[in-house]
């Protein structure tokens, strides 16, 4: 499965992510929202690893502090091949670049570190859906509403994928 660190928003980017959830579900289209689980969240994951070891995590816990980061949604962008996934774009600031950049350096030793997560490399977004099919990604791009919101980050959380938990690092 999956480890990661991943930026967690403000309430009102959050209501933002969650409307545009609500809208796809109700036209029937992929969407995040169907996930009900509590640990599911509109995010910006800013690493991935296979395994984050009890060191790694240490230095993550050590090293990082609350972000006081503006988060600025931009428009959308589709990913992937067959099936797609679509997002919000978060335009880069310097400061988001700055911390997803020290939890790189952290995390690149960490077995099953994707090259779509190396500074550089890495595109900030937050998923709208996954798994779209190719007939589904008009109507879904087509109903979602430009974002062009701001708002702040609320904190730094840690995402085990193979026990489905979270838990706040900063």
């Amino acid at each position: 499965m999956v480890q990661s660190v991943e930026l967690l928003l403000d309430s009102g980017l959050d209501d933002t992510v969650r409307r545009e959830w609500r809208r796809l579900s109700d036209a029937a289209l992929p969407s995040q929202g169907v996930v009900r689980k509590s640990t599911n969240r509109p995010h910006v994951t800013l690493a991935v690893a296979q395994h984050i070891d009890p060191e790694t995590e240490l230095l993550l816990q050590q090293q990082l502090s609350p972000p006081d980061l503006r988060i600025s949604l931009g428009g959308l962008v589709v990913f992937g091949g067959h099936r797609k996934t679509l997002a919000y774009l978060v335009i880069p600031t310097a400061g988001l670049l700055a911390l997803q950049r020290s939890i790189f350096r952290i995390l690149h030793d960490c077995p099953g570190v994707p090259a779509h997560i190396h500074p550089g490399d890495w595109t900030p977004h937050i998923t709208l859906a996954r798994r779209v099919f190719p007939d589904e990604i008009g109507p879904a791009v087509n109903l979602v509403h430009p974002a062009h919101t701001t708002g702040k980050a609320a904190g730094v959380r840690r995402w085990d994928g193979d026990a489905k938990r979270e838990w706040l690092i900063a």
